[in-house]
């Protein structure tokens, strides 16, 4: 008996570890790799002209660190459709389709919050208010309890200094637009295009300067917007589901194989390549696509990487722990 026991066993143990090839990161035998397997979603050439080092640092979320208090659920109560885009239900939210640049800085964490926060603030205001909420202000003045600036942060922390403190107005690199801007320039993360090269920010966050840019108005303090409460959406694919449906896009997390830079289309699931780290993104829907379940993200690494910016990862086995590493808030109307 023991040994038709172990038998088993050892037969249960191979089928579970597919062997799959190793392939250096970034390169063109994982993309081809990919594509060739039938799965459920494109590679192609993105970061051409980049390191591994560099892609590792643009993953800057600490995953699994401090946690905020975790919301009521509510979803029992709502009939939720099979397909869900923040886009297309919120029309007068401009800010709902727009794919920022993180630079060459670890911001993905601060990125995910204030672009969360900028649509919230539109939706609970009926589209009377539209602002950009400013990564700048956030990355430079959220300090240890955010985490680490350009090497890294918490988005719980980002959504408790929201509430605590407060965050100005603020658009894109160079663009002049709200009190504080971004102020590390977009680079090419991806394929070769018209941007200069990515050489890296050596780790420097940009310094907390509390006063609006020359010719802004209002004031540094008058400019702020605050949330009245932040939270952890329940690790349910209902509840995050009906947390967007009710209240608008969530800041996500989750963990960044080396299979994912290379997302062209489709509905990214982990196939191949090694652990790089942890990655923060705004999800605002929801959908099925050749019957597989799947999130709506907004990547932060500009509109040339992966679907003019937005990828789709599986839904509904917190795959990468996606489902793990939600965040959210409600603003100060």
């Amino acid at each position: 008996m023991w040994q038709s026991v172990i038998v088993l066993c050892f037969l249960a143990s191979v089928a579970s570890s597919r062997h799959v090839p190793y392939f250096a990161p970034l390169s063109r035998d994982m993309v081809n790799f990919i594509n060739k397997i039938n799965t459920s979603w494109t590679a192609g050439h993105n970061f051409a002209r980049t390191d591994l080092g560099y892609v590792k640092k643009l993953c800057g979320t600490f995953l699994n660190g401090p946690k905020l208090p975790i919301r009521v659920s509510f979803a029992n109560g709502l009939d939720l459709p099979d397909n869900f885009d923040s886009r297309t239900n919120w029309p007068n939210c401009p800010t709902i389709k727009e794919v920022r640049d993180q630079g060459s800085c670890g911001s993905c964490w601060a990125f995910g919050a204030v672009e969360s926060i900028s649509d919230r603030v539109c939706v609970h205001t009926n589209g009377k208010v539209n602002v950009e909420v400013s990564a700048e202000d956030l990355l430079s003045c959220c300090g240890f309890e955010c985490g680490m600036g350009c090497n890294g942060g918490y988005p719980s922390g980002a959504w408790k200094y929201w509430t605590e403190a407060g965050l100005v107005s603020g658009g894109l690199y160079d663009s002049h637009l709200g009190c504080r801007p971004y102020s590390i320039p977009p680079c090419e993360h991806h394929v070769n295009g018209s941007r200069p090269s990515c050489t890296g920010e050596e780790g420097d966050t940009p310094k907390c300067v509390k006063k609006c840019e020359d010719g802004y108005a209002p004031g540094y303090k008058e400019d702020k917007h605050f949330g009245v409460t932040s939270y952890g959406v329940p690790e349910s694919e209902q509840e995050i589901m009906a947390e967007i449906y009710k209240n608008g896009p969530v800041e996500g997390a989750f963990t960044v194989y080396a299979d994912f830079p290379m997302y062209k289309s489709g509905v990214y699931r982990h196939e191949t390549g090694e652990e790089l780290g942890g990655h923060a993104i705004k999800v605002i829907g929801w959908g099925v696509e050749n019957g597989v379940k799947y999130w709506l993200c907004a990547n932060s690494w500009n509109t040339d990487w992966g679907d003019n910016g937005f990828f789709k990862i599986l839904r509904g086995e917190n795959h990468c722990g996606i489902e793990s590493e939600m965040v959210a808030g409600i603003p100060k109307n």
